[in-house]
């Protein structure tokens, strides 16, 4: 036990610092926690709305611990986020936290977990992410059938680099969590959220296959161009 504590890196040591410092905080805020995970918006409302300081880095953590086990439904954290600062700064804030808390995890697993969990997961999802990296993560983001916390884990795992990883996380989650938060400030309804949302969705990911399919036969056209 003290070897394997004696070699452990200066980043392992930062990240299982902050791991130990995020439970003490779940633990000091065990009552708020609880009506987060009973969806009891208003009493998380009354709560932090007295210190928004204090708010933002609390909602910020929740992110974290969302991208992580994905235990608070996602739709809550957006909804309380607008509530407490408006539905810009809400919005900006839920997008902002998610892509830092995606690559916090990212690099946990990586540096970390990985030869505590890899043997875990399917070795083939591992390679879908190997294999097609920023395009296997932008889906992941738009398509909300694969938790958050599941497509940050994989990629921890596989060899994607942190800059498509964290374009595709921005991309997605910006499109994604815009219509999320669309329904808290009344512009969906509850009825048709669903389908406005996977509308929105399917056309945005038809259109980046469109457009890279139209990249794909211009390089492709040049290079006949070039060899005539």
């Amino acid at each position: 036990m003290k070897n394997k504590i004696q070699h452990l890196t200066k980043r392992q040591w930062i990240i299982w610092g902050g791991l130990l410092l995020i439970l003490v905080f779940v633990l000091l805020n065990k009552d708020i926690v609880t009506s987060l995970l009973h969806g009891d918006i208003d009493e998380v409302q009354l709560f932090l709305e007295r210190n928004i300081g204090y708010a933002l880095f609390f909602m910020a953590l929740v992110m974290l611990i969302q991208n992580s086990f994905t235990i608070f439904p996602l739709i809550i954290v957006i909804t309380i986020n607008i509530t407490l600062f408006g539905f810009i700064n809400g919005f900006l804030w839920s997008w902002f936290t998610s892509v830092i808390a995606s690559i916090i995890v990212l690099y946990g697993v990586r540096y970390v977990f990985q030869e505590i969990i890899i043997e875990k997961f399917n070795k083939g999802l591992i390679e879908k992410v190997d294999a097609n990296g920023f395009a296997y993560v932008l889906q992941g983001r738009l398509f909300p059938f694969i938790p958050t916390s599941l497509i940050n884990i994989l990629s921890g795992l596989s060899t994607i680099r942190i800059v498509p990883f964290t374009i595709a996380t921005a991309i997605g989650n910006f499109l994604y969590f815009f219509v999320l938060a669309l329904i808290p400030a009344g512009i969906l309804s509850s009825d048709v959220d669903e389908y406005v949302i996977f509308s929105i969705i399917f056309a945005t990911i038809l259109i980046y296959y469109l457009v890279k399919y139209v990249k794909h036969k211009k390089k492709s056209t040049e290079k006949v161009d070039s060899l005539d």
